[in-house]
């Protein structure tokens, strides 16, 4: 899957944020329709991303380029989707997915649109926020729900304000929501994305949250400022020694079967196939993001 270590939201009533969201170096772009954008304002967010959309001499770079909408439950959801669908979006993130019917009603629309439009049907990916309880227990069925589905993410703000709870340095809020989440998604074959970090001065605990996430399994975190996006990459980029070891481990693997030995080891350790996988994923990571060839 794609490469999606951070994901940058980008206001989406602030033309020079969004003009120049491209030289930060996210992962991915998301252009904010919900949160941070007032009632009042949200008539001239939706028209300023639409053009902003259209308008191909804009340069985003490498990274992949998504909208937040508004929730489909909302006067703005569909009229966000009419406004912005064009074809360099290549994503929509949909805010307070309870259900999979939320999924799957989405997916109708965009059908229609990219019909209609004479866009490929089926090119622009899903990505389902989950921030409330019944979306937590959900969660399966929502990371199931569509082909275009690629990942589901947390919303910690809101879904700590559905618990009744607070979050906390030791993030144990959120725990149980993360675990079952990132299960949620491993079972259906997509992506696990997290929360914010909404301190954006506390760079030692914004890189302690995302290592801890990505040890747990997830593929990536959002950022609500720039200066996020480096410390989010270096939780989530292999490290030298990581890479290296990982290539033992693959090393090891092939001399055992040109060997014809079904057993293979690295030094004292015996390699078994969760070894072997762990590695692949490190190698894999570290192709995405380009330390390494793809014929490495």
């Amino acid at each position: 899957m794609r490469l999606r270590r951070s994901r940058l939201y980008v206001p989406g009533n602030n033309p020079s944020m969004l003009v120049n969201a491209g030289v930060y170096g996210a992962d991915v772009l998301t252009f904010d329709l919900e949160d941070s954008v007032s009632p009042g304002e949200k008539l001239a967010a939706r028209l300023l991303v639409g053009e902003l959309l259209k308008e191909k001499t804009v340069d985003f770079g490498r990274s992949e380029v998504t909208v937040r909408i508004n929730p489909l439950s909302t006067p703005y959801g569909k009229k966000d989707l009419l406004e912005i669908v064009c074809e360099r979006l290549e994503g929509i993130y949909l805010p307070k997915t309870e259900s999979e019917e939320d999924v799957i009603k989405l997916d109708e629309l965009l059908t229609r649109l990219e019909e209609e439009k004479g866009l490929e049907v089926g090119r622009i990916k899903l990505f389902a926020i989950i921030e409330t309880a019944k979306g937590v227990l959900n969660a399966y069925q929502i990371a199931s729900a569509s082909k275009r589905l690629e990942a589901i993410t947390i919303g910690g703000e809101d879904l700590t304000a559905d618990l009744g709870g607070e979050r906390t340095p030791d993030g144990m809020t959120l725990f149980t929501a993360r675990q079952m989440i990132l299960l949620a998604a491993r079972a259906a074959g997509v992506q696990a994305l997290d929360t914010v970090y909404s301190d954006i001065k506390d760079s030692d605990g914004l890189y302690q949250e995302a290592v801890t996430v990505r040890k747990m399994g997830y593929d990536g975190k959002a950022a609500i400022h720039p200066s996020q996006i480096e410390v989010i990459h270096r939780a989530f980029t292999p490290t030298e020694e990581e890479i290296e070891y990982a290539r033992r481990v693959i090393e090891a693997l092939e001399t055992a079967k040109k060997e014809g030995s079904g057993v293979a080891a690295l030094g004292s350790k015996m390699i078994d196939r969760p070894i072997v996988k762990r590695a692949e994923r490190i190698l894999e990571r570290a192709k995405a993001a380009g330390l390494l060839s793809r014929e490495e």
